[in-house]
């Protein structure tokens, strides 16, 4: 299609102008009629006394108080505006070029350049009439659609932002015109403040003034930043696409008039070019409803290859410069990284980074036998949540896998390895790694109607287990059981605690939760394991050190910032759990990936239906790390590609290297478990021992002669709800279980595996011994000898009243 037929058959951006309203024009009849009405009104005044009089003058006083208001605020406003907008720059030299600095990326030791963002500013200069319509049109629908009707400021823009900010408690930001971007990124500095955005204002109405809505637009298409160094859609459409803005398609002008949003997030070069397309595609789909295109243009733009020229930057640790990156343009904006000349150190370890890297690439290679085309690795220090590494895939330049896409940064099903989050909340309530759940296949009820029916990984039942078993070896029915007694809003607490950004939405969830029905960002994730390896205080993730500006002035220094959030001993009473490879050998063999020869470690595998991704992250008290596998566009990988299997080797090797030469250090033990309920502290399994009256098959008491009591082993088949209100575990066992409404289902799956297994189920008693009472105890009296009687001789004769409630049978004395 060319750009001339196109621009015959809509309409110019140009020419979009709004309608003057049509003002209803009164006829001299109906002035007159007005007059008349005045007039008659002044006759029949009334007397001043009057009530209508002395409303009349309430309102007079009313409406001058008013009129005062409004010109006191006038004033004000004028004055603040004159205040705001001194030393503003003169709008007749609006391009002032400043000597571009590049800004330089370095690991930690601040010795080694990871990305120098350098070179010649990008910038050729184009007239308006060699942009084509599409362009033009694409970035008008995208940024500004009253650009030709308004006069450099968009009142609604602007108060529906100070709105949506006082609801969010940001600072102003939002509701820009094209004429405010122009100021904003070719004058003015990007801070979000109102200063500068009443600046921003005042500059944006005096450009209008000077120059035309072509001048401007003119203006905007050759210095508005399209990231990198790219400044003017002629350098990005160069950049990008290798071809001249006059050749570009509706797809790329699409894509360029999505960039200008936020260039660093929308690059074509960065982790978010799915967020791009999609904000490609809905300017596309505006431009045909506002018939600038056709449905069938549309379609076919939407669906064309973009073609992006392959990068020509030299970049270390690609996907944490570029996540770095990110964070710099969102605070400084995108022409003070790109031209202010910032000193950045970064937390990257270089050492630790080329470890993973190493891991990561062959243990990828290594996975191509279970149809696993990619992996992704972060490391942090738990200690400061410093990131020490980071590899978002096997190969940041490998377009085939979506290798520029950081997987450590992007919403994915974790798998069985969100349980410990799981069970932390629930240890934190009062259940212990010793509790008895049953590991039977279960109908939990749900409040939708449908009911929820999960199974083990291998489809077995293995009947009454431990917390400490059902975590270790990733059982999944014990595990749905837990999340329930927990509560799944007591569990998204805790995540909100851990900062976890993509489980906001707690409507979306429900039991499958705990088996990673919820998406992650393995650099959260792994965040929040380092909270329990810093035994409940934690880090957020930080990727910078220090930031310097061309002067060496110091912008922002890493601040140690911990948060306590999880109780000691939960966090003890977890990673022992996750520590024990005793607990599970029965799972995953007694040498498995998750181990490391002579250092004690946590560790957890997750692995999503279908085997789509695969997880384990683990840590020691000096590092924690988290590993990703499969497929960057979530095709499946082959069957048993589990996380064990795909992505614990390459943990195991990365943990091993980087932690050579570091000593080893164990994690504290928690304290005993002093729980009295059985259900709490595992006895239960052995069968319950207790002692009974012989006699009455009751509770023995203080009272119960020893000849009468004998101990007896109970066998209990009930789940755990029969023993504890979840709410309460610790407390008193509930009077009526049947009342739970998960009790019915959970009570029916126990009893019908313990007749499949052929447990008989007794009950110990719960009355106490009503025979052996002070109220039934004999009454005896000796009769003979007497008090004080003196024998003095061998021979005595005794004697002995007794009687008791219940009948004397015999009466034995020595």
């Amino acid at each position: 299609m060319s750009n001339q037929g196109f621009a015959q058959r809509t309409h110019s951006p140009r020419n979009w102008k709004k309608r003057p309203s049509k003002r209803r024009r009164r006829s001299s009849a109906g002035n007159n009629r007005v007059a008349q009405h005045t007039v008659s009104h002044n006759i029949q005044r009334k007397s001043p006394r009057s009530p209508k009089n002395l409303g009349r003058r309430f309102r007079r006083l009313i409406s001058q108080t008013i009129i005062a208001g409004i010109i006191i605020g006038g004033i004000f406003t004028l004055g603040a505006l004159a205040w705001f907008s001194r030393d503003l720059p003169n709008p007749n030299q609006i391009i002032e070029r400043e000597v571009a600095q590049s800004t330089k990326i370095y690991d930690r030791t601040g010795e080694t350049i990871l990305f120098d963002i350098h070179g010649t500013e990008k910038r050729t200069q184009v007239e308006l009439e060699d942009i084509p319509e599409l362009v033009i049109q694409a970035t008008l629908v995208a940024e500004d659609r009253d650009f030709y009707t308004h006069g450099g400021i968009s009142l609604t823009g602007i108060a529906r932002a100070v709105i949506q900010n006082f609801k969010g408690g940001a600072k102003l930001q939002g509701g820009s015109t094209l004429t405010q971007q122009l100021v904003k990124n070719a004058i003015l500095t990007p801070e979000k403040t109102y200063r500068r955005k009443i600046r921003e204002i005042v500059l944006s109405y005096q450009i209008e003034k000077k120059f035309s809505k072509d001048e401007i637009l003119k203006l905007y298409f050759n210095e508005i930043p399209y990231g990198s160094t790219a400044y003017g859609v002629e350098a990005a459409s160069q950049t990008y696409f290798g071809k001249s803005i006059s050749d570009v398609s509706l797809n790329q002008a699409a894509i360029l008039a999505a960039m200008t949003k936020a260039p660093t997030y929308y690059s074509p070069y960065g982790s978010h070019t799915d967020e791009l397309y999609g904000r490609r595609d809905f300017i596309i789909d505006a431009m045909a409803e506002l018939d600038y295109i056709s449905a069938g243009e549309a379609e076919a733009a939407k669906a064309e290859e973009p073609e992006i020229k392959p990068r020509e930057d030299s970049i270390l640790a690609p996907h944490f410069v570029l996540h770095v990156r990110e964070y710099l343009t969102e605070k400084y904006g995108e022409r003070a990284v790109e031209q202010g000349g910032l000193r950045v150190i970064t937390t990257l370890d270089l050492e630790k980074q080329e470890i993973a890297e190493r891991a990561v690439t062959e243990g990828a290679e290594a996975n191509e036998a279970w149809q696993a085309s990619n992996a992704a690795l972060v490391a942090l220090d738990p200690s400061t949540g410093q990131i020490l590494a980071m590899v978002g895939s096997k190969d940041f330049f490998d377009e085939d896998i979506d290798g520029q896409v950081n997987v450590t940064t992007r919403p994915r099903q974790p798998g069985s390895s969100f349980k410990p989050i799981v069970y932390t909340t629930a240890f934190g309530q009062g259940y212990t790694p010793d509790t008895i759940l049953y590991d039977v296949e279960t109908t939990f009820a749900t409040e939708i109607g449908e009911p929820y029916e999960p199974k083990n990984y291998d489809l077995a039942e293995r009947g009454p287990v431990t917390v400490r078993t059902s975590l270790a070896g990733s059982l999944n029915i014990p595990a749905v059981k837990m999340i329930y007694l927990a509560g799944i809003d007591n569990v998204l607490d805790l995540t909100e605690d851990l900062g976890y950004s993509t489980l906001q939405d707690r409507s979306r969830f429900g039991f499958s939760l705990v088996l990673g029905g919820g998406e992650v960002m393995l650099l959260e994730h792994a965040a929040a394991y380092g909270t329990l390896s810093q035994e409940g205080e934690y880090h957020p993730p930080v990727a910078i050190l220090r930031v310097e500006d061309a002067d060496g002035e110091k912008l922002e220094e890493y601040e140690k910032d911990v948060k306590k959030v999880i109780d000691t001993q939960v966090a003890r009473q977890v990673n022992n759990v996750l520590s024990d490879n005793d607990a599970r050998t029965f799972a995953f063999g007694a040498i498995n990936p998750l181990t490391l020869p002579g250092r004690p470690v946590a560790a957890k595998t997750g692995t999503t239906n279908d085997y789509r991704d695969a997880w384990t992250i683990g840590f020691t008290p000096q590092l924690v790390t988290g590993v990703w596998a499969g497929n960057n566009d979530n095709s499946a990988m082959k069957r048993g590609a589990a996380g064990s299997v795909v992505a614990g080797p390459i943990w195991q090797r990365f943990m091993s290297e980087a932690l050579a030469g570091e000593p080893a250090k164990g994690f504290k033990e928690p304290k005993p478990n002093k729980s009295k309920k059985p259900v709490l502290n595992g006895s239960i399994t052995q069968g319950l021992k207790v002692k009974v009256d012989k006699f009455s098959g009751k509770l023995a008491t203080n009272l119960t002669p020893e000849s009468a009591i004998e101990e007896k082993t109970f066998r209990t088949t009930h789940s755990i709800l029969h023993f504890v209100d979840k709410d309460d575990p610790s407390g008193p066992a509930p009077k009526n279980p049947g009342d739970d409404w998960q009790y019915e289902g959970w009570e029916s799956a126990v009893q019908t595996w313990a007749e499949e297994e052929g447990f008989t189920s007794e009950d110990a008693p719960t009355e106490i011994d009503d025979v052996h009472t002070f109220a039934n105890q004999p009454s005896v009296r000796i009769t003979n000898p007497g008090k004080n009687h003196i024998y003095n001789n061998r021979q005595l004769t005794a004697s002995v009243s007794a009687n008791a409630p219940r009948g004397v049978a015999r009466v034995e004395y020595y």
